[in-house]
């Protein structure tokens, strides 16, 4: 290895450098806001099924950009044509608040700096920021590499250095370093002396297998001792406590976190930095550039994510997911009428979500009288009997099957049906669904649905027949066509997602193929999506249940804005 400029380094050779002060909470960071590092589109892309184009990398990362975070790790240059495609179409991006950063690995053993192809695509990839990780574990240096210990601290000093002199800013992500702190704690230091003295602006300590508790890295981090450097943490969650351990680096002077959106990463993933951040800015009171004003974009973001992966939102999610601030319980939402405090951590507002009150068997007159504000109904007391009639009645639905929870709009129909606000727009009459399994001549086999639907319409009766795909697909067809010559609005309702869930016996005792189902539907039109719900024994009478609830619901909605 060549001898250390001090220009560049000023601490000696690799390994050197003298020992000071302690890392003692708060010591390195002197009062400055905490910077904050997403991995989503590298460290995330490892997750079990999770693909994302380079459209959706280039989208997260405009996303992430407009939320605040410090650096955007945008993948490994070289490593798949679909990274290489991303920092080349990275570099038209106008980001305003975050930095881009390339990443990839130290050098190669045997292989001087300047020609390692790795580093050389970190270079080419022209990003400010570039993170190498290399190894702090002697069983990966010895296993792993097959190389001495003293040759795994050139790399790492020689790597970072030749980075230094051609990049403004270069982190070092220690791999595995509190596994190796706990096998060999000197030499684990070494490699941070290494980084360090090879110029590298950012020490990462890494849980890369994701077992440590939040004592112990309090407690390594305690016995650190290290000047001049700057501490970042970098937790997978193997565990279950990568969010408590990125927290505790923090309180321990860690002023750089690493993670991913939603947790996203390989096994178990990483910290998730929809709950670090908002726990240092709101919890713990420290300042992220980010700062209070970008945590209202924290859920859009979340959500965002979670679409790209096409993977449904964890609803339980702390802070962004949908139950977050759900209360059900209906002591619960008797004491969040008087004041949220009492079963709220946070003003939901805060990171962009919103309070929810579940009406369920499980629900008090609190319940439905906050839904019922929350529709904007202001003329009904809470002591009105309309409203315990349809507690009773929304109780009994729900013991039959029905769920509300993501099918609002049956529930606001029910509340409005039975304040005497809901209008008759329709009479329904009958239906019939008929099945045609065809077998042609060529031995191909076809499956034809027709659908005929009897409604009056305008004070007229109507009667028609349509085709579709199948028999859900006839009968929404047919019901648009009868109901569309007077109310042409219906047109533009198109069903968004479909589910049926099996709910077990039905009313006669059956199970199996005869057991009751529940059929849940979303839609959307040009101005707002919505949920229905039906349940019966027959899925065609459940879908038939929750297509009628969606037309009803766009036309009510189409009447009260035009009253508007």
């Amino acid at each position: 290895m060549s001898e250390t400029d001090p220009q560049k380094a000023g601490k000696g050779s690799a390994g050197g450098g003298g020992r000071a002060r302690p890392l003692k909470s708060g010591a390195r960071t002197g009062g400055e806001p905490v910077a904050v590092y997403d991995t989503t589109l590298r460290d995330g892309s490892q997750s079990e099924s999770v693909q994302f184009s380079v459209e959706d990398k280039l989208r997260i990362t405009r996303y992430l950009d407009n939320l605040g975070v410090d650096y955007i790790e945008g993948g490994w240059p070289g490593a798949n044509p679909k990274d290489e495609a991303f920092f080349a179409r990275a570099r038209e991006l106008k980001l305003v608040h975050s930095r881009l950063a390339a990443f990839g690995s130290t050098r190669r053993a045997h292989v001087p700096a300047e020609q390692d192809g790795v580093l050389k695509g970190l270079l080419d990839a022209a990003t400010p920021v570039i993170t190498i990780f290399g190894k702090s574990w002697p069983l990966h240096v010895a296993r792993a590499l097959g190389i001495s210990l003293q040759e795994n601290l050139d790399i790492v000093f020689d790597s970072i250095r030749y980075l230094k002199e051609r990049t403004d800013t270069v982190f070092f992500d220690a791999e595995h370093f509190f596994d190796g702190f706990k096998a060999d704690p000197d030499y684990a230091v070494k490699v941070l002396m290494a980084a360090r003295d090879g110029g590298a602006d950012t020490l990462i300590l890494c849980d890369t297998n994701g077992g440590t508790l939040p004592g112990e890295i309090g407690a390594i981090m305690r016995q650190i001792a290290l000047e001049d450097v700057r501490l970042g943490i970098h937790c997978h969650n193997d565990g279950g406590v990568a969010v408590a351990n990125t927290l505790m680096a923090v309180e321990c002077g860690a002023s750089q976190v690493q993670g991913t959106i939603n947790g996203l990463g390989e096994r178990c993933g990483n910290a998730d930095l929809t709950s670090v951040v908002p726990n240092l800015v709101l919890k713990m009171g420290r300042t992220t550039r980010m700062g209070r004003e970008g945590l209202p974009r924290l859920s859009k973001v979340s959500r965002l994510v979670d679409e790209l992966c096409n993977r449904p939102p964890q609803k339980n999610q702390p802070f962004v997911g949908a139950s977050a601030f759900a209360h059900k319980g209906g002591i619960h939402v008797s004491a969040i009428l008087k004041d949220p405090a009492t079963y709220e951590h946070i003003d939901p507002e805060l990171v962009g979500n919103e309070r929810r009150i579940l009406v369920s068997d499980q629900a008090g007159r609190s319940n439905l009288f906050y839904k019922v504000r929350e529709l904007g109904i202001t003329e009904v007391d809470p002591a009105d009997p309309r409203l315990q009639q349809l507690l009773t009645e929304l109780k009994d639905l729900e013991f039959r099957g029905y769920q509300f929870d993501a099918a609002e709009a049956s529930f606001e129909l029910r509340i409005r049906k039975a304040l005497g606000q809901l209008p008759e727009f329709f009479r329904p009459l009958g239906f019939r669904v008929i099945d045609n399994h065809i077998i042609q001549e060529d031995g191909s086999q076809m499956m034809v649905a027709e659908a005929t639907v009897k409604l009056e319409v305008g004070g007229r009766p109507v009667h028609f027949v349509s085709e579709g795909n199948g028999p859900v697909d006839a009968l929404y067809t047919v019901l648009r066509r009868a109901l569309e010559w007077h109310y042409p609005a219906i047109d533009a309702v198109t069903l968004v997602d479909y589910k049926v869930r099996i709910l077990g016996q039905s009313a006669d005792g059956r199970s199996g193929t005869g057991s009751k189902v529940r059929v849940l539907i979303e839609w959307r039109d040009d101005e707002r999506t919505w949920g229905t719900v039906g349940v019966s024994e027959h899925i065609i009478a459940a879908s038939y249940d929750a297509i009628m609830d969606a037309l009803t619901f766009k036309l009510y909605k189409d009447k009260e804005s035009s009253a508007n």
